[in-house]
């Protein structure tokens, strides 16, 4: 897959640590249950129709089987490109499919993600994928039994210290993550110039206002709440400043910004560039504004324990959490106005995980 940059050759997409142990993991299935070598399967990812993956091993017998596949991230610099994901799949006396970590996948230790303490770093969308990629090719095939699915990552460990992995409490192991399963090559060049684009396209097709979102899911989110044509959502990402000076540029009205805890709290602090590379959440900063909504003095040494900003949200005493989300919501607004030189209305709107808004406040130009 490619993603045509704007001066270039064109960049390869890549696929998500996800992708690739949900690939492993129907190989060695289907490795176990025919017991013969697996040198390549098709997984449907959430973003795309079925992909060909290449298995680089297979080793069975009749009471497991582990497949590997090397993870091509495309042209995107990723930490993780050219790991060796693998599955190690195994007969169960329970029936069901479970899912576990191995050597070099993290576990999760402090709360506030979106995993439990105590269990293997592999994120839900991942999770879902495995097992579905598995029930694909065993269905009617169990005769009661289940499957245990074991993720390994050889190296993980060593490859985690270079990720944000140990500052939130994620030991021993990288992630396997990813939503949709691909990997969209980082590109300034090209993903600006597609910002570009793409606001152009709005007014030219008579929108008055974007709604610049963060990312996939909360364009999404958006795109079920707001009555507006498809043409005025805008995937900002992490250039959320660039965008509002094109949004300047072309004489809107109005943007929307809708993303979730972190990135709504990075604007709010006045990081408009909200990369992790280049800015990070200040839970401190955060504790401030959470006093300022009433938060006992007593629960605030509390939330400077905070892991990410999503975690202190849910750290807050509930009778204070609308209060704290609005005046995120008002604080991102202000600073996104303000990058403006105030030529623009600018409304921020904070959702969680499953698209519920958590906090809305506008800024008027």
């Amino acid at each position: 897959m490619m993603l045509k940059q704007a001066r270039g050759q064109p960049l390869r997409y890549g696929y998500t640590t996800g992708a690739c142990a949900a690939a492993a993991a129907q190989a060695a299935a289907i490795a176990l249950l025919r017991q013969e070598a697996i040198s390549q399967v098709q997984v449907d990812l959430p973003s795309a129709n079925e992909v060909n993956f290449k298995v680089n091993r297979c080793v069975f017998d009749r009471n497991q089987a582990l497949c590997s596949v090397i993870k091509d991230a495309g042209d995107d610099p990723d930490i993780t490109h050219g790991a060796e994901i693998r599955a190690t799949v195994s007969w169960k006396d329970e029936s069901g499919i479970n899912i576990s970590g191995g050597k070099g996948v993290g576990v999760v230790t402090k709360p506030g993600l979106e995993i439990p303490v105590g269990l293997a770093a592999i994120n839900p969308v991942p999770r879902q994928m495995i097992e579905r990629s598995v029930r694909k090719v065993t269905q009617n095939k169990l005769n009661g039994r289940g499957i245990q699915i074991t993720i390994s990552v050889p190296g993980g460990d060593k490859l985690a210290r270079k990720t944000l992995n140990p500052r939130l409490g994620i030991v021993d192991g990288i992630s396997i993550l990813g939503t949709t399963g691909i990997v969209i090559p980082y590109s300034v060049d090209a993903y600006t110039t597609c910002i570009s684009q793409s606001l152009d396209v709005a007014v030219a097709c008579g929108c008055q206002q974007a709604v610049l979102t963060t990312g996939r899911r909360s364009e999404k989110f958006a795109q079920g709440e707001l009555a507006l044509a498809e043409e005025c959502f805008v995937q900002a990402g992490d250039f959320i400043g660039y965008s509002l000076e094109e949004c300047v540029r072309i004489h809107l009205a109005k943007a929307i910004i809708w993303g979730m805890t972190g990135k709504i709290s990075k604007l709010a602090a006045g990081h408009l560039y909200t990369n992790v590379s280049d800015s990070k959440v200040d839970i401190g900063f955060l504790t401030e504004v959470a006093a300022n909504c009433g938060v006992p003095k007593g629960k605030l040494n509390d939330l400077k324990a905070a892991v990410t900003a999503n975690h202190l949200r849910r750290m807050l005493p509930p009778a204070c959490v609308r209060e704290f989300c609005d005046k995120l919501c008002r604080l991102a607004a202000v600073k996104c106005r303000d990058k403006t030189g105030g030529k623009l209305e600018v409304e921020c709107v904070m959702s969680d995980y499953e698209g519920t808004i958590l906090g809305r406040a506008s800024a008027k130009g």
